[in-house]
C-alpha cells in the first residue's frame, strides 16, 4: 500500500461514512409520516385496547376510529394528537384514541410498534386499514377516513 498517499485512506473512510449514513437517514426520511394501506386482516376489539390496570374499554367509533400509540417521551406525539383530534371533531362517527404504550409490552409486541407515534385507522369493524409511522399530516389522515366510506 505505498502508492497510496498517507491520510487518503482514512478520508475515503470518512467520506464512505457519511454517504452511508445521509442515504440512511433519507430512507428514514421517506417513510416517516407515510401511510401504508393494511391487509385488514387484523381486527381489534375495544377490550384490546384497555387500560392495563384494567379499566373501561374504550369505545370505538361509528365510521372509524383513529388510535395512535405514544409514549410518555415521544416529541411528536403532541402535535400528533391534536392533528388526530381535530380531525376526529371534524368526522361524525370517527373517534381518536391515544394508547399509551410506555409500560405496554405486550400492546407493543402484537402491533409490532416500532416508533412512536404509531397510528392506525380503523374501520367500524375494528379492522386495521390504513397505519402510519410517525408524526401524521392531516390530508393522509383523511384520505385514510375517506377510503373508509
Amino acid at each position: 500500500m505505498d502508492w497510496i498517499a498517507p491520510g487518503v485512506a482514512p478520508a475515503a473512510f470518512i467520506v464512505a461514512l457519511l454517504g452511508v449514513s445521509t442515504a440512511a437517514g433519507l430512507v428514514w426520511r421517506r417513510r416517516q409520516g407515510r401511510a401504508v394501506a393494511s391487509r385488514a386482516d387484523v381486527v381489534l376489539q375495544p377490550s384490546d385496547l384497555a387500560p392495563d390496570a384494567g379499566g373501561p374499554a374504550p369505545d370505538f367509533g361509528l365510521r372509524g376510529t383513529l388510535v395512535q400509540f405514544s409514549t410518555e417521551f415521544c416529541s411528536s406525539c403532541p402535535a400528533t394528537r391534536r392533528v388526530l383530534g381535530a380531525v376526529a371533531q371534524a368526522n361524525a362517527g370517527v373517534v381518536h384514541l391515544d394508547v399509551d404504550v410506555t409500560h405496554r409490552a405486550d400492546l407493543v409486541r402484537r402491533f409490532s410498534i416500532l416508533q412512536t407515534p404509531t397510528t392506525l385507522i380503523l374501520d367500524a369493524q375494528g379492522a386495521v386499514r390504513v397505519r402510519i409511522g410517525g408524526a401524521v399530516r392531516r390530508p393522509l389522515v383523511e384520505a385514510g377516513l375517506q377510503e373508509l366510506s
